[in-house]
């Protein structure tokens, strides 16, 4: 159950309710954080992606996680792809679609698969709020579930930006923890336009009712011929 819930988590770096936007074609970015939750549960990702036009500009990722759940260890692969829809702007909604799934890295067994409409409203060129809305498959399980999401983004100076978020995943479980809601607060530091960190304290990120501390880094590559990219202008 711990794969399946944090299928989500592939969303904006190391926090879950993804925003609409994506970078420019051509532009990419390598995210990768470590979790490490009160009960001794671990979780390690790295998560590279690209924006290509195919057609439209498409955000391709590929999340490797290498994970310890009650003592076990198993790593996953999961594919994404991401498009948006309709562009975000101050004063009205922008939304985009993703979809995926998860691999057992070892035995190829597909996992789980995921769908996900984020939208984005933008409050300034520094708040923005996040809703997501989607389903997960757990095939494990054969269980399939609403995923929902809520956060909220604030750049309060030029370098650091906080973020709160609630989100997760509505229908049957065995486990009350599964499918109670999680949370996740933290704050980015980004000095400059190719690198970021953040740390990020959460409760209940994976469905195990722990806390959970996070550190991740995000690098981003420029866009080829020196096009500006939509990451590096001044607002979120």
């Amino acid at each position: 159950m711990l794969l399946a819930a944090g299928e989500a988590r592939a969303a904006n770096g190391a926090y879950a309710v993804d925003a609409a936007d994506i970078s420019e074609a051509g532009s990419c970015k390598v995210e990768s954080w470590i979790s490490t939750a009160t009960n001794t549960d671990l979780s390690a990702v790295a998560n590279p992606s690209c924006v290509v036009d195919i057609f439209r500009p498409v955000e391709l990722t590929l999340q490797t996680n290498r994970s310890r759940s009650d003592g076990d260890w198993s790593t996953t692969i999961a594919p994404k792809a991401k498009t948006n829809l309709v562009p975000t702007g101050i004063g009205r909604f922008g939304f985009s679609f993703y979809a995926g799934g998860s691999f057992d890295a070892l035995t190829g067994e597909n996992l789980t698969a995921f769908a996900v409409v984020p939208a984005t409203f933008r409050l300034s060129e520094t708040m923005r709020i996040n809703i997501n809305g989607g389903w997960l498959w757990d095939r494990t399980v054969d269980r399939h579930y609403l995923t929902y999401g809520l956060g909220f983004d604030w750049k309060f100076t030029d370098v650091l930006q906080w973020t709160i978020e609630a989100f997760g995943q509505a229908g049957a479980s065995d486990i009350p923890s599964v499918v109670q809601p999680r949370f996740q607060t933290g704050v980015r530091y980004r000095p400059n336009e190719i690198f970021s960190i953040d740390l990020i304290y959460g409760h209940n990120i994976t469905g195990e009712n722990a806390n959970w501390i996070t550190l991740g880094t995000t690098i981003r590559f420029p866009v080829p011929e020196g096009r500006p990219a939509r990451e590096r202008t001044g607002h979120l």
